[in-house]
């Protein structure tokens, strides 16, 4: 799922269909159509991702980017035998494959654009108007060598 105007972007990326993020996913995909659903967007709309979930599926979210306050119908949620997980932090080793697949090239992450620390206003500005595809990142300060000079003994 993609706004309107992040569809051909992410397209482009790959995608075989882009599912607008203003439509209803159900009338598009049909009712307790997909196993799974992976969420960063939440927000006033997530019941309906619920409705799309199959008997059995699982709902992952790692953000919350359209609002951190969700409505939950607990009857979904049980006569479905849905499977709600939070994906914040993940076991050392998980990341050490992570890191591993970027550095062999198999995952390339999306990045948006990089800042340096100093543009971080610059940097939130976009992230607020959410018009970019991938990740905005922001770089430290150069680590600053530490110049030494010879020191003459006695």
């Amino acid at each position: 799922m993609a706004g309107a105007a992040k569809a051909e972007g992410v397209r482009a990326l790959g995608a075989s269909e882009v599912i607008d993020r203003d439509s209803d996913p159900a009338a598009v995909l049909g009712q307790e159509s997909v196993d799974a659903v992976i969420d960063v967007v939440a927000g006033a709309t997530w019941p309906r991702f619920l409705d799309i979930l199959k008997r059995g599926g699982r709902y992952a979210t790692s953000g919350a980017i359209g609002g951190p306050l969700v409505e939950l119908d607990l009857r979904t949620l049980y006569l479905k035998d849905l499977t709600l997980v939070g994906c914040t932090a993940q076991d050392d080793v998980v990341f050490d494959k992570l890191v591993r697949a970027v550095e062999e090239g198999t995952v390339r992450p999306l990045v948006a654009a990089t800042f340096p620390l100093s543009a971080i206003r610059q940097a939130q500005r976009i992230f607020m108007a959410k018009t970019h595809i991938g990740k905005l990142v922001l770089l430290p300060p150069p680590v600053k060598k530490e110049s030494r000079g010879k020191t003459g003994g006695t």
